[in-house]
């Protein structure tokens, strides 16, 4: 491996997700204004976003391959972030019972010495089962999802809420693309196996 690995986040779920894969790495604070821009579709967001949080690590880290991602949720055509409330986070769930959402994941992997960056989207589709009113406050009450977008965890409780996941890998929906990555490092002469 030539270069040493940054992961451009202070999220603890994609810390976890990328130690799977078994490569050193350190994680620094992309510190990046996440507000979408006038007519930005989720995909376009979470790309410029991922893209966004490698490079503002480059600065301290110019010998190495940065790795940017950011997910957002898509219920009903809209973007919904993190609930925050319990309030927020039952007026999701109930948005998203019997539908599908649809979860984007932008990610980048950013080479600091030659400035260059590779940036895909990967899509996931979660389908919801029709929930009770009863069954959003139980969940909400047992998992607190108050600081995931959608308001549930698929790795923890959540999986009750659906019918049916469908994408490529199942990582992408906690929020980051193991596959993708590996792909996009292999570019980058970076082997995981």
């Amino acid at each position: 491996m030539n270069h040493a690995l940054i992961l451009a986040s202070t999220s603890p779920f994609r810390r976890s997700l990328l130690e799977k894969l078994g490569l050193p790495f350190d994680c620094a604070a992309p510190n990046t204004d996440e507000t979408p821009l006038p007519g930005e579709t989720a995909e376009m967001l979470v790309k410029r976003l991922a893209e966004a949080k490698a490079k503002a690590c480059r600065d301290n880290y110019p010998t190495h391959l940065i790795i940017g991602s950011d997910q957002v949720c898509v219920i009903n055509g809209s973007i919904v972030g993190k609930p925050h409330t319990p309030e927020n986070a039952c007026a999701q769930l109930k948005a998203a019972s019997g539908q599908t959402v649809t979860f984007y994941t932008g990610l980048c992997v950013y080479n600091a010495v030659d400035d260059t960056s590779d940036v895909i989207c990967e899509p996931f589709h979660v389908h919801f089962r029709t929930l009770s009113e009863d069954e959003i406050r139980n969940y909400i009450a047992r998992e607190q999802p108050l600081q995931c977008a959608g308001s549930f965890k698929s790795e923890g409780l959540g999986i009750a809420l659906f019918d049916r996941l469908d994408g490529r890998d199942p990582n992408t929906l906690v929020g980051l693309p193991l596959i993708a990555l590996r792909e996009l490092l292999a570019k980058h002469g970076v082997a995981v196996l």
